[in-house]
């Protein structure tokens, strides 16, 4: 483990490769390599459009560029559900005990060698708690990021969010999100929490 951080956890990353973010942040987030593989999420693809010649779910040379449909799909088949977050909320509304983890879909550059290019790309990352504190499994890092406690998770997220082009996915199981038992009630939010809001 490279962090002192990381010594008594282990933590499964996958780096970026090509444009298979969206396969790197599955795998991160269910942290188990193999958790899917590219095959897999081109045959969900073929699932979402099966009489489409260019498929509208990557990127058009096959080589990776999911959309949301794509891993909304691989989550449902883990008994799980990407659940959009409406950002005019605070963060502190999540009852982390509930959850997965996240799936953040942010900008990014389109670049070859050291030219980037004027093409604007969209970029997935989990983030998730491991041994009590959570972590970036952004593949794009060298190692994982400690981002802290809960409470730095929020301020995460919520420094993540003042972008407008930013969108975060709660992952929670199928159960939590029928019930929607991730999202605090008024009653169960603690004063902190509610001064957040």
């Amino acid at each position: 483990m490279v962090s002192s951080e990381m010594n008594s956890t282990h933590i499964y990353h996958e780096r970026q490769s090509r444009e298979l973010c969206a396969l790197h942040a599955l795998n991160n987030l269910f942290q188990a390599k193999g958790t899917y593989t590219k095959p897999q999420l081109d045959e969900i693809c073929t699932q979402l459009s099966p009489d489409d010649w260019i498929n509208p779910h990557r990127s058009v040379l096959g080589l990776g560029n999911y959309d949301v449909n794509v891993i909304m799909t691989a989550l449902q088949k883990k008994d799980c559900e990407a659940v959009w977050f409406d950002k005019r909320k605070d963060p502190s509304c999540i009852d982390t005990s509930q959850i997965v983890g996240f799936i953040l879909n942010v900008p990014t550059d389109y670049r070859i060698g050291f030219i980037t290019l004027p093409l604007k790309r969209r970029h997935w990352i989990s983030v998730r708690e491991i041994g009590g504190r959570y972590y970036n499994l952004d593949s794009k890092l060298d190692t994982p990021q400690c981002i802290g406690t809960e409470r730095d998770l929020f301020n995460h997220l919520r420094a993540e969010l003042q972008s407008n082009d930013k969108e975060l996915f709660v992952v929670v199981t199928s159960e939590v999100e029928k019930s929607q038992s991730w999202l605090k009630t008024k009653s169960n939010l603690s004063s902190t929490d509610l001064n957040s809001l």
